[in-house]
């Protein structure tokens, strides 16, 4: 009997199969070896907050909040969300955990689940995966230039094709806060030319203007007034030193008076990668500086940088062939010794091999066929005799009585 119509995935989420996980893995471990080598600590936070973290953090007027965001009630009437974003998270930890308390910068990176409620489309789903990084606790623009290297450095080895990066600076909240409104009556004056969308957040944000393809919005942003020209002196000194540092490292990028970001908390230095390998939606990732977002949610004043990078973005710009999984050093074959096949596998494990043995109720020949086709460099062959190693590659076979001896074989020139 059907047990009723086969079911999907929802819209805008995926599987990773057996074929997308060694590259999924292998960036994992490129990340935990860059960014775990330059002193960042893995850490993890709820997937679901309380929906008064991003309301408070990421911005009431931001397309997120009003928009994207998947929220839910509890059974005691508590308003929860899906995380959309890693960095709220991160600071409410820091917050909650005392985390000032510890030495300065806590530097933390983390991987995993988000989910925003936006158009699928390639590279771009409702549930994605990122990577983060984010220190808290020194507003020194080395911290900036250091993570914006580690990115360039960690995008740069996961093949990532036509790498780009535009930089700016949105200078403290207050000077925002004065360009702001000067942008806002720029506007106004000609409001008549921009998208209903600019218009309707014209008040509540008039810095994401610049964000909109739309042709009459573009044309009354090419004579608005530029923050990068309204930063105080010592706003334009801490960018002037984050480019500085970016020179001497030797790395590329574009100053891009209009980069703004989605997010209410920047300040001072915002930046993104894009790979022109993606098209018109050719963002990788970004971040920038929010000195103000801890205090914000309740914490002690306190200077913070990060980003963030889409996990499926990534390997989308990066494409090339998909990487396969590492054959298994050994194939334990059998016919009727199935618990010693068991042991000798657990034990050439616990020896450090690769090894997988037969499940499946194969012949024996069947089974060989099995190892080749899984490039095995060896079958161990179990049966009532004794213990057999055969080598798939030349076709020698000899007798072995221990594991040891199968170790020593596989691992010897």
């Amino acid at each position: 009997m059907s047990g009723g119509p086969r079911l999907q995935a929802p819209r805008g989420t995926f599987d990773v199969l057996p074929g997308d996980s060694p590259a999924r893995l292998s960036l994992f471990n490129l990340c935990q070896g860059r960014l775990g080598g330059a002193g960042l600590q893995y850490t993890e936070t709820p997937i679901f907050e309380d929906t008064e973290l991003f309301a408070r953090g990421v911005g009431e007027a931001t397309d997120i909040v009003q928009k994207e965001m998947f929220t839910l009630e509890d059974r005691a009437g508590r308003s929860l969300t899906l995380r959309p974003e890693g960095t709220a998270g991160v600071c409410r930890a820091y917050v909650e955990h005392g985390m000032h308390k510890l030495p300065q910068p806590v530097r933390l990176w983390y991987w995993g689940p988000f989910f925003r409620h936006e158009a699928p489309q390639a590279g771009r789903y409702r549930q994605f995966n990122q990577i983060g990084a984010e220190a808290l606790g020194s507003d020194d623009p080395s911290v900036d230039a250091e993570l914006i290297l580690l990115l360039a450095e960690l995008l740069a080895e996961a093949g990532v094709r036509e790498l780009r990066l535009r930089l700016s600076s949105l200078g403290t909240a207050e000077a925002r806060r004065d360009y702001a409104d000067e942008l806002r009556a720029h506007l106004l004056a000609r409001e008549d030319e921009l998208s209903p969308e600019v218009r309707a957040r014209i008040e509540a944000n008039p810095l994401r203007a610049f964000d909109s393809a739309h042709a009459g919005t573009r044309a009354v942003l090419a004579d608005a007034p530029r923050l990068l020209d309204r930063l105080t002196p010592e706003d334009a000194e801490h960018f002037a030193e984050v480019r500085a540092l970016l020179d001497e490292a030797g790395l590329d990028y574009e100053v891009d008076p209009s980069l703004v970001r989605g997010l209410d908390y920047y300040t001072r230095t915002v930046f993104e990668f894009t790979s022109d390998a993606l098209g018109a939606q050719s963002g990788v990732g970004g971040g920038g500086r929010y000195d103000g977002l801890v205090e914000q949610l309740g914490g002690p004043p306190t200077a913070g940088v990060g980003w963030a990078a889409g996990v499926e973005r990534i390997l989308l710009a990066a494409g090339g062939e998909p990487r396969r999984q590492a054959p298994p050093a050994v194939f334990v074959a059998w016919e009727d010794s199935r618990r010693t096949a068991f042991d000798l596998t657990r034990r050439l494990r616990q020896d450090g091999l690769t090894v997988q043995m037969e499940q499946a109720g194969r012949s024996l020949k069947g089974q060989l066929k099995h190892a080749d086709r899984l490039r095995a460099r060896f079958a161990a062959v179990v049966d009532d005799d004794g213990l057999e190693l055969r080598d798939l590659r030349t076709g020698e076979a000899r007798p072995v009585k221990t594991a040891a001896d199968i170790v020593d074989a596989v691992r010897s020139p």
